[in-house]
């Protein structure tokens, strides 16, 4: 296979709007420096706006993942949910982990979610919370079927797979292709033996070939590749999805761009293995088929 993939399953997207302050407070005042063009993140992104800017690519099906913050995630999941069938989407959401002061307060957080039929799991919503929650939380999503999204750096995932490595029901999503901070020889050798860890797990665990974009100030093949290549190179096809985390990436490059090099990346692979990094293997993991 050659081009672009047949189809494609976006397995992270922020739908969101800075006018809702509350909601999303960091978007009030974009950066005057730095890499990239802040413009194309801090803005309103809906439904209309993504497709759009990916109408070039047979996009199916989307994975809206929570970005509002703290208890505000799960009012953002109730919203996006409630609002799908009228506008054509998300298809799945990942909801907020909200800090609470007790586990029970988490799980009762849990549940309120659980009513919005698209909700297929969390990430971490609080700056100061650890990659990893509370082995009750963890026990909970187990119970309830609900995935858990790993938002830890190259530095917290050997300890976050130790922290993980008794939940094989449980399944865990690398988010942002283990999320390294720079392309640092050390930070490498971090990540990838932090990388290596998680997928030892085994097959309850799965990475999201996501959000490279911003840590590396780039969107092209070479700035990539040892990345992508090695994430799949441990974790396999059956085992990565490609998401383009706009409009955060967006600074960086256009959908066009970026999947332009997610396509380079994966030219000499066989059509299987195309088609679950592109579709499949997020089609899985969400629940989506």
């Amino acid at each position: 296979m050659t081009g672009r993939p047949t189809r494609i399953v976006d397995a992270h997207v922020h739908l969101w709007d800075p006018a809702r302050s509350d909601w999303y407070p960091y978007l009030a005042h974009p950066p005057k420096q730095g890499a990239g063009d802040a413009s194309r993140m801090y803005r309103r992104f809906d439904l209309e706006t993504y497709r759009a800017e990916t109408s070039g690519w047979n996009v199916e099906k989307i994975v809206n993942v929570a970005a509002a913050t703290g208890s505000h995630s799960v009012d953002e999941t109730l919203e996006l949910d409630a609002s799908a069938d009228t506008v054509g989407g998300p298809d799945a959401i990942v909801g907020g982990l909200p800090p609470t002061d007790t586990a029970r307060e988490t799980i009762g957080l849990l549940d309120r979610q659980m009513t919005a039929p698209r909700f297929r799991g969390v990430r971490p919503m609080g700056a100061n919370q650890p990659p990893v929650p509370d082995p009750e939380v963890l026990g909970a999503l187990d119970e309830r079927h609900l995935l858990f999204e790993l938002m830890a750096h190259s530095d917290q995932l050997e300890a976050a797979a130790r922290q993980l490595g008794d939940r094989p029901g449980l399944t865990v999503v690398v988010e942002h292709t283990g999320w390294p901070r720079s392309d640092s020889d050390e930070e490498r050798a971090l990540w990838k033996a932090g990388l290596r860890a998680l997928a030892d797990l085994g097959d309850n665990v799965v990475c999201k070939l996501s959000g490279l974009a911003m840590p590396l100030e780039s969107m092209t093949v070479g700035a990539f590749a040892p990345w992508i290549e090695f994430a799949i190179e441990v974790f396999g096809a059956d085992r990565c999805m490609f998401a383009s985390n706009f409009p955060v990436d967006a600074m960086q490059g256009t959908f066009d761009d970026l999947y332009g090099v997610f396509a380079a990346l994966t030219a000499g692979l066989d059509e299987s293995s195309i088609e679950k990094l592109f579709a499949g293997t997020a089609e899985r993991v969400y629940r989506l088929a």
